[in-house]
């Protein structure tokens, strides 16, 4: 494996989660015990990445294991569950964690491709081992990502409430409350100050408070480790995000369904045949209506959708429409609403159902209703949709000519992304794990970095107002790898 693949995988920056892109298969859980043939290899390098740098004396010791594995082609993941026994240690400037927390339950997972073993995800807390048998080991004290031990933590603030802001000065209490660490930095508690007034954050109790803090910390750290790591000019740190734990913010705000599910097929467009042209915007060509917000809701594969069918329209038949999203999240019943869905899918609804209502006529509401679309209110329809090239070169030529085009990406990063042109190395933002669709609108370059223009549905208080810049010509994130745009004659 190659070194820098393993430092990688130590600083924790490589995918949480990842699937096959075709049909992977999956055994449920084994039961507790000695690592099984099976998942010996993969358990032992996981072991190994936990304790790589750890003094002689302090390493962990495997306990019990349970795991499965998926495969697909010639890759398998593992997802392992497993106890680890820490030595006994006084020393703080060895010791991971107080000497009275020796047991912990971890969850690892590790993806054996060609025989070489990869990190992707990583998290371990202190476990009770008093549940009989460890079959359903549970966490004691605090949730297990709470981190707020870590080398950047030094002294803690003492700031001054501020009775103009009811929210900031909940939060300025909280902040000198126990059993909040004494050796918080000033710089984090200033941080996290200004995000709790600038997006008017409340929490209901001073306990979520206290994790969301924490959860802050936690991000602000992973925000540098990948601004350190980015090949672009992006810049990465505080956005409307920060508070939440990488697993709620892909819970909430991506689409897993992209990399699990093949979707309906479409035949693949035909070639614009000429060359595409230095730069192109279509904002400024008045077919990209304004930025919008899925909310809370999982239905980024809509706005793609959506925004791409008011390009389309808009250069069939003259008039920009703002078309509405919650339509497909009510009646589209090959997809699943704010759980996520393909844009494949979405364009075949359009057609089955007789067209798209308009954002005015059919408002969105961030989840799933009873589906009310009426043929009478249809604004909008289309005659198919196409698959585009992956050839980055033709789908530039393509969008210059023909539109907007939908297209799904990863979404390694955009948590925290704020401005910049966005190119993360390679293993971090593999086109394997694409979980967020988006609308390609342009492309050019800055400082001579070529780039796509993206318009995503995340509001205009996200990245440069709404819109996210990647890199282009290199297959960043995945960007060329499910273009997609329907047909209107």
């Amino acid at each position: 494996m190659a070194p820098w693949l393993q430092l990688l995988s130590l600083l924790g920056l490589l995918p949480g989660a990842v699937a096959a892109p075709a049909q992977p298969q999956a055994a449920s859980f084994q039961a507790w015990g000695p690592p099984s043939p099976e998942l010996l290899a993969p358990t032992r390098f996981a072991l190994d990445m936990f304790n790589r740098g750890r003094a002689a004396g302090t390493r962990a010791v495997l306990g019990l294991v349970r795991g499965r594995v998926r495969r697909a082609g010639q890759g398998s993941l593992f997802s392992l569950e497993a106890t680890l026994e820490e030595p006994p240690c006084n020393d703080p400037t060895v010791c991971r964690l107080p000497a009275s927390k020796k047991t912990l339950l971890c969850s690892f997972e590790v993806l054996d491709e060609l025989g070489k073993h990869v990190l992707l995800r990583k998290d371990c807390g202190p476990v009770d081992t008093k549940v009989p048998g460890l079959g359903e080991p549970k966490a004691a004290g605090e949730p297990k990502s709470a981190f707020i031990q870590g080398s950047m933590i030094s002294s803690l603030s003492q700031p001054h409430p501020d009775s103009r802001n009811e929210t900031f000065s909940s939060v300025l209490s909280l902040l000198n409350e126990d059993p909040l660490p004494q050796d918080l930095p000033v710089k984090m508690a200033s941080i996290f100050k200004n995000f709790v007034i600038t997006y008017n954050r409340t929490y209901e109790s001073k306990e979520e408070a206290r994790w969301r803090l924490s959860v802050f910390v936690n991000n602000m750290v992973r925000a540098q480790k990948i601004q350190a790591l980015d090949r672009g000019t992006a810049q990465y740190g505080v956005t409307k995000f920060s508070d939440l734990t990488e697993e709620e913010f892909r819970t909430i705000y991506l689409n897993p369904l992209l990399r699990e599910e093949p979707g309906n097929k479409m035949k693949q467009a035909k070639s614009v045949g000429d060359l595409a042209p230095p730069e192109w915007d279509w904002r400024s060509k008045g077919a990209v209506t304004k930025v919008k917000d899925q909310g809370m809701c999982g239905s980024c594969w809509a706005f793609s959708v959506t925004g791409n069918v008011e390009g389309q329209w808009f250069l069939n038949q003259g008039t920009l429409l703002s078309l509405s999203e919650q339509e497909l999240l009510d009646c589209d019943k090959m997809d699943k609403a704010c759980m996520g869905g393909l844009p494949s899918n979405a364009y075949s609804a359009i057609k089955n159902l007789g067209g798209l209502e308009t954002e005015d006529d059919y408002s969105y509401r961030g989840h799933m209703q009873a589906c009310s679309f009426s043929a009478e209110k249809a604004k909008v329809y289309i005659n198919d949709s196409v698959e585009l090239s992956q050839n980055e070169q033709k789908l530039a030529a393509w969008l210059a000519k023909r539109g907007p085009i939908s297209v799904a990406i990863n979404a390694f990063g955009m948590q925290f992304y704020r401005h910049g042109i966005s190119r993360p190395l390679r293993p971090l933002c593999s086109p394997w794990l694409i979980d967020h669709a988006v609308l390609l609108v342009g492309y050019g370059n800055r400082s001579d970095i070529p780039f796509w223009a993206i318009k995503n549905s995340w509001g205009t208080d996200w990245g440069e107002k709404g819109y996210y810049y990647l890199h282009r010509g290199s297959g960043a994130c995945g960007v060329n790898t499910m273009a997609s745009s329907a047909v209107v004659d």
